[in-house]
């Protein structure tokens, strides 16, 4: 399945119009008559979609609605479709993370074209979310001293310098950066850099040595 989209109007018959289209191309569709039906039913973020969204909306506008999922951390990559054209609205909706701002009437060709791109999106952003996960689960399988090790190798310290730091040899400091470089699943230091980087652990201060 290319996908599921989910779809918020107020507008019974073009809920109705366009559920008919995205399911002619492929798509999954689930429709909401209001943003806080969506909120309340939250879609599947495993799974690969987007978020179709009117602006006006009776309660939660959508520009609100895009908030209320940006603080909960969805994922979902949103296309806002609207009938109303306001170059404030669509700045805003952009720079807060919306994927594309439309204006009804929008062809089918384009819409699709539209949708497709911010599925790709979200693809993305999974893999990258599952690769951070499984980085995530190697780094807790660290020791507490390993763990010190391994944040002052990618700082760049050297094993003599680590030894120090922690009162120990050299030998030692190697023997941990062994383990932690088998446990990373990475066969040179810039690798292991690399991964706290994506883990937001402490950076390098000088760069890092195959001592």
């Amino acid at each position: 399945m290319p996908g599921i989209v989910h779809v918020v109007d107020d507008d019974a018959s073009f809920r109705t119009a366009i559920q008919r289209l995205l399911e002619i191309a492929g798509y999954g569709v689930i429709t909401y008559p209001s943003a806080q039906q969506l909120l309340d039913q939250r879609p599947d973020e495993n799974a690969r979609g987007c978020i179709l969204l009117d602006v006006r909306l009776p309660g939660l506008s959508g520009p609100e609605l895009q908030g209320r999922l940006t603080e909960l951390g969805s994922a979902l990559p949103i296309i806002f479709l609207t009938g109303y054209q306001d170059i404030s609205t669509t700045v805003k909706a952009i720079k807060a993370g919306a994927d594309n701002f439309l204006i009804k009437p929008v062809s089918a060709d384009e819409l699709l074209r539209a949708i497709e791109k911010a599925i790709a999106r979200h693809d993305t952003e999974r893999a990258l979310n599952s690769e951070l996960e499984a980085l995530r689960a190697r780094l807790s399988t660290l020791t507490p001293r390993q763990r010190q090790v391994f944040e002052m190798v990618v700082r760049g310290k050297t094993s003599k310098h680590a030894a120090r730091e922690l009162g120990c040899t050299e030998r030692t400091i190697k023997a941990h950066r062994q383990v932690i470089m088998r446990k990373m699943k990475v066969q040179r230091l810039p690798q292991l850099v690399t991964i706290a980087e994506r883990l937001g652990v402490s950076g390098p201060r000088n760069a890092p040595r195959d001592d």
